[in-house]
């Protein structure tokens, strides 16, 4: 496994051998390995990888001391995010290591997981699908849930049943999508489809070695 951390920009167009695509732009990386943990350490072996360079200051006001020492003690800059990412073999990621687009070539396959949009309260027919009563002047029974609590037996709601709640501000990874093109000056990402997250959030992409 490889991997690395970035951005979520935005969709557009790209064109390739005269077809065009429907892309989603990732800025992605420069990474820092900040850690090593083998499978002595835990259950496999994985890299910490640093996204998002801070100054002195900025690393005062966002990180706690714990996370501060831990980077002076890898003496490696401090940096926004961390996220752990699995490898096959540890030998080939030494400490300090910086991890760019370049791991990734055209025409790959990658998997990218990140967070969908938060969309707040909402009603079973938008988080569920449901189909919903009869839209016809008269009814009583529009978008309603309908009956949720069966009959004298069992007389209660089952855990899990499908309600109104929280829609959307998940975690979601997208598999097998394609790598159109890789921009190593710029930093950028262009995979064909779209993308967990809105504009500017975090992505994780993940290949194989």
């Amino acid at each position: 496994m490889k991997g690395i951390i970035g951005r979520k920009l935005g969709m557009t167009t790209v064109y390739r051998d005269g077809v065009s695509y429907g892309a989603t732009i990732i800025k992605a990386g420069p990474c820092t390995v900040v850690q090593k943990k083998t499978a002595s350490d835990g259950e496999y072996d994985a890299i910490r990888l640093g996204f998002e360079e801070l100054s002195e200051n900025r690393a005062k006001k966002l990180l706690t001391k714990p996370i501060r020492k831990s980077f002076e003690a890898a003496n490696v800059k401090p940096h926004r995010i961390i996220k752990e990412i699995r490898v096959d073999n540890i030998d080939n990621y030494n400490v300090g290591d910086v991890i760019t687009v370049s791991i990734f070539s055209d025409g790959e396959k990658v998997d990218i997981s990140g967070k969908s949009k938060g969309k707040g309260f909402a009603g079973a027919m938008k988080r569920w699908n449901f189909k919903g009563g009869e839209a016809s002047h008269g009814s009583k029974f529009h978008r309603e849930l309908g009956s949720v609590g069966q009959h004298t037996d069992p007389a209660k709601i089952w855990k899990g049943k499908k309600m109104p709640g929280r829609y959307g501000n998940e975690s979601i990874t997208i598999k097998n999508l394609e790598v159109i093109v890789v921009d190593e000056e710029n930093g950028l990402l262009a995979v064909n489809g779209s993308v967990p997250g809105a504009r500017g959030s975090l992505v994780v992409v993940k290949g194989k070695e």
